[in-house]
Parts: C-alpha cells; structure tokens; sequence
C-alpha cells in the first residue's frame, strides 16, 4: 500500500476499506453538493488519494458515484426509523407513518436526485444496486397487501393503486423542484398532511362490515 493510501485509510480512522473509503467520501460530498459537476479529481483530493486510485476500485467515476448514492439512501432511511409492522396498531395510523416517510425521504432525496438528470448512466447503476422489495415503494404496496390478507383492509382492495396515489404524492414533489424555480418552492414550502392523505386513500381501500339484506 502506498504513503498516501495509507495516510488516507489512517485518516478515515473507522477500520474502513480504501474502497468503503472511497464511497464514504463521495457520499459526504454528494451530501452537501449534489452530484452535478463532481470530479473524479475532487473526490479523490478530498479522499487523500492519487486521481487514478478510484479505477483501481471502480470502473468509472460513474459507478463510484451510484454507490455513494447508494450509501446516501441508506443514511437517509436509516434516520428515519422503521415502518410500520402489518397487523400491528392502527390501520390510518400505520398508513400515516409511511406517507410521511415516503415525503421526508423524497424531500432528503431531491438536492441529489436533480443532479441525476444529466447523468444517465449514474441513475441507471443506481437502480440496479437497490436490491428487490428494499425500496419504499415497494415496502409500503408489501405493508397494504399484508393488512388486506389479514382482513383489515377489504378482501378486494385495490392496494396497487393507494401504493400508487400515495408514491404520486411525493413524486409530484420531484416534479416540482426540477422546474425553474421549484427548488425554493419545494424547500420553503410545508411538507404535505400525511394523515390527511392516508385518510383520503384509507376511505377507498377500508374494511366495511356488511349491511345485513334486512336493512338494505
């Protein structure tokens, strides 16, 4: 290993990798910066490596990036909690805590998702790292197939369009902030009433109990 390899491992201080180093240091600069404009010469001064280094780890510049990303995610969700357990509490309750995780993920997400536009082949490695069933989108259609199977939501719910309605919610915030202007508007505005929104799909996918034929 050479001097500056060292040094840099020494910095890091964690018993990291050079490689986990390497993605641990785009992930810190992506966080304050985006991904626009990052250079394989500033990741790798920051790093404390020579510029070639990360090829010695990483095909690209782009596949460093998908994995500090990656990892970015990961540190995002990782602060906000766990999700609600099928079967366990309250139905709108539950339904509540994943909207608002899914709208304080995107708004974390937005600042490095806009610098994704340009970058195709970021994004496209990106997506391929996310393991099945682990993005939330995913999660939440698992949470609403799960009460439907335990009969807390009606036996022919539609859960794919709720888990649908509820991902447009939060996309329409992505939206926003890619057009001009939208970044301080997305920012400064007030993040939309989960609970209202959980109330608004809950009514379409709720369990009703059967009028008897007496009183129909």
């Amino acid at each position: 290993m050479s001097p500056r390899k060292a040094a840099a491992l020494r910095d890091a201080g964690d018993g990291q990798s050079l490689r986990e180093h390497l993605i641990t240091t785009a992930e810190r600069m992506i966080a304050s910066r985006g991904t626009a404009a990052l250079t394989v010469r500033e990741i790798a001064r920051e790093a404390g490596v020579a510029d070639g280094v990360l090829y010695n780890y990483f095909d690209s510049k782009e596949t460093l990036l998908a994995h500090a990303v990656a990892a970015h995610l990961a540190t995002i969700e990782a602060g906000l909690g766990d999700l609600p357990v099928p079967g366990e509490g309250d139905v709108a309750a539950n339904l509540g805590a994943h909207v608002r995780y899914g709208i304080a993920l995107h708004r974390a997400l937005l600042p490095v998702m806009a610098g994704l536009g340009p970058q195709a082949e970021v994004a496209s490695q990106f997506a391929g790292l996310i393991a099945p069933g682990a993005n939330w989108r995913e999660r939440l259609l698992e949470y609403l197939r799960a009460e439907r199977d335990l009969g807390r939501l009606a036996s022919g719910a539609p859960v794919d369009t709720a888990a649908a309605m509820i991902v447009g919610v939060c996309h329409e915030m992505v939206l926003t902030f890619l057009l001009p202007g939208g970044e301080g508007k997305v920012m400064s505005a007030e993040p939309p009433d989960a609970d209202a929104i959980a109330a608004v799909i809950l009514e379409g996918i709720r369990d009703r109990p059967e009028i008897p034929a007496s009183r129909q």
